[in-house]
């Protein structure tokens, strides 16, 4: 079970690399990526799982291209976790928390990307997130994410697009934990709880100096699982600023448990220093994150679900007008934003991320 990873000192534990401190079959460690460039017409999204328990390794590419919603996806049993790649899709880390590399060489489905991404501040830390029910923890994680820009290219649909990055945004993440993955599992008496519950909000947001990372998992008494309010400056000498506890105020043209479409995305930061901070934010071309992708809206293709020995390739494009009836889930938009305060009006880019797991009467009801 040696890999090569063996050979540098960043062992936790009295055991290689590939184990775990845990023995939990839902630890996983993901890497996740989007790009677009706060437009109608394209959003890229590139996650990259392993799990080590579960003996897999699997990845996907969703691009949505106006309405058109295309997955490639892949899964194979996981060897050497050095080895960040599957099937087509794969991942180079060129500078450790700053640049990393992301490709698709599918011939197939006619879809080719090699894209650069460059971080544009230093990577936060979020909240450790814990969720415990009847006995049992159900999430316990750590995440990191990122803002930054892309330089490279992307064909799809017979169109070639060149990735500048005065241009192509995006957000990253990298997380690593517990939560559930794989083959469904007896419910007993979880049967009829989501392992979450109420609204999510992620908006990470890109503006000419800093960033905003906004965060929210809200239950329909108001009780939150995790919260997070906070300015990340580019300049790496001042230290990141905590907005204080975010209050949302959102519209939505429909909203309801696992469908959602936004009309405006709000948020105060009351207690934010120097001022009280509003953030507005206006969809451009919401995506359905979890259509295709692994994120439990498929029996048959779940992150972490053992596909067979070899190395397996699906893809499926749909079509947001023919296909609504499977658009579900979670949601993902490209957005333009602006913030508002006692200094006036600022205007970035960025992407909301929303799902309701269950009601929230303020919205739902």
């Amino acid at each position: 079970m040696l890999s090569s990873m063996d050979d540098y000192p960043l062992h936790q534990i009295a055991d290689v690399v590939r184990h775990t401190g845990t023995s939990d079959r839902n630890f996983y460690d993901r890497y996740y990526f989007n790009l677009h460039n706060a437009g109608e017409e394209l959003f890229v999204v590139f996650g990259l799982g392993q799990y080590p328990n579960l003996g897999v390794q699997d990845a996907f590419l969703l691009v949505r291209h106006r309405s058109k919603h295309h997955v490639i996806r892949a899964s194979r049993p996981l060897g050497d976790r050095a080895d960040i790649s599957v099937g087509p899709l794969r991942i180079e880390v060129l500078e450790g928390l700053q640049k990393l590399r992301i490709v698709c060489d599918d011939q197939e489905h006619g879809i080719q990307l090699d894209a650069t991404w460059q971080g544009a501040h230093y990577p936060f830390l979020e909240p450790r997130h814990y969720i415990r029910k009847e006995g049992r923890v159900l999430f316990d994680t750590m995440r990191f994410a990122q803002l930054g820009r892309w330089q490279g290219s992307l064909s799809v649909d017979g169109k070639q697009f060149d990735i500048c990055p005065e241009e192509f945004l995006g957000s990253r993440d990298r997380s690593w934990g517990v939560r559930p993955v794989g083959e469904a599992e007896p419910q007993g008496i979880h049967a009829g709880t989501p392992s979450m519950e109420g609204m999510w909000n992620y908006f990470p947001a890109l503006f000419d100096d800093f960033a905003i990372h906004y965060i929210v998992n809200e239950n329909n008494d108001g009780s939150r699982t995790i919260e997070e309010a906070i300015r990340i400056w580019k300049d790496s000498s001042r230290e990141p600023e905590w907005l204080g506890r975010p209050e949302h105020d959102h519209r939505f043209n429909v909203a309801q448990p696992f469908i959602t479409d936004i009309a405006e995305g709000l948020v105060h930061f009351p207690d934010a220093p120097g001022g009280a901070l509003t953030l507005r934010g206006q969809p451009m071309l919401q995506t359905y994150l979890t259509v295709g992708t692994g994120y439990g809206m498929e029996p048959d293709w779940r992150h972490g679900m053992y596909q067979g020995p070899e190395t397996v390739v699906q893809r499926e494009t749909l079509d947001y007008g023919s296909d609504q009836q499977r658009m579900m889930g979670l949601v993902e938009t490209p957005a333009r934003f602006t913030l508002s305060g006692p200094d006036g009006e600022q205007h970035g880019a960025g992407m909301m991320e929303f799902a309701f797991f269950s009601n929230v009467d303020r919205y739902t009801g």
